[in-house]
């Protein structure tokens, strides 16, 4: 009998079983989704609660102030603050808050990792540093961890970061302070400031002098720890 005529006879409860190992897999695939991790630290005074107050997003560096790359990342933490109820003011020089802000990314380290059966997919998972989730995978019959030794690997590894500092415009008085960092395998800027940014937001402004790690999943949604 081959392969078409068996799934042809197939009884209901073989069919059953497929079903039951279909959601599995798809249980098992939705829990190796990639997401970030942000360590997010926050200072507050007296940030005044959102009434209509304007404000402006400027360069905490004078060396990115004008430039497209900062004005891309501005205006993620504009639609930030506006949905807290803010106002972006037309200039800095009508606003009533002044959010400086900064971003960077150093130029990595290398990392060794030898890794065992706790690699296999079979008896855990591999882990990711800075949430992205990145796992080892394996071709049986070319490569099988059963019999294989330990295998070193060496990948290097990125620490971003985003700051941003809240200022009254008209006295100069420090109202926030806030910073989140992360460390991924990837060095562009360009995806990690916005997920950088989306946890420094998240909870805003949170309490004052915590530290803690926020996730942002893959679907974009972010998640703070319940602890």
């Amino acid at each position: 009998m081959n392969i078409r005529e068996m799934t042809k006879h197939s009884t209901p409860v073989s069919r059953t079983l497929r079903l039951v190992l279909a959601g599995a897999l798809a249980v098992g695939l939705s829990a190796c989704a990639p997401s970030f991790n942000a360590d997010v630290s926050r200072f507050q005074a007296q940030l005044p609660a959102p009434q209509g107050q304007s404000f402006a997003v400027v360069a905490d560096d004078p060396a990115l102030a004008g430039g497209l790359e900062f004005a891309m990342y501005a205006d993620l933490v504009a639609a930030e603050m506006a949905k807290l109820g803010y106002n972006r003011a037309a200039s800095p020089e009508t606003a009533n808050l002044l959010v400086r802000f900064d971003y960077d990314v150093d130029n990595g380290r290398e990392r060794v990792r030898t890794t065992g059966f706790a690699g296999d997919p079979f008896f855990g998972p591999w882990g990711g540093f800075g949430g992205f989730g990145f796992r080892r995978s394996y071709a049986f019959g070319f490569y099988d961890p059963f019999l294989a030794g330990p295998e070193v690997r060496s990948y290097t590894v990125y620490t971003s970061g985003v700051e941003m500092k809240i200022d009254n415009a008209a006295t100069g008085e420090r109202l926030f302070e806030g910073q989140a960092q992360a460390v991924s395998r990837s060095n562009r800027l360009q995806s990690l400031v916005p997920n950088l940014v989306d946890a420094l937001f998240t909870d805003f402004p949170g309490n004052n002098g915590e530290t803690l790690r926020i996730t942002i999943r893959e679907d974009g949604k972010s998640v703070r720890p319940t602890d």
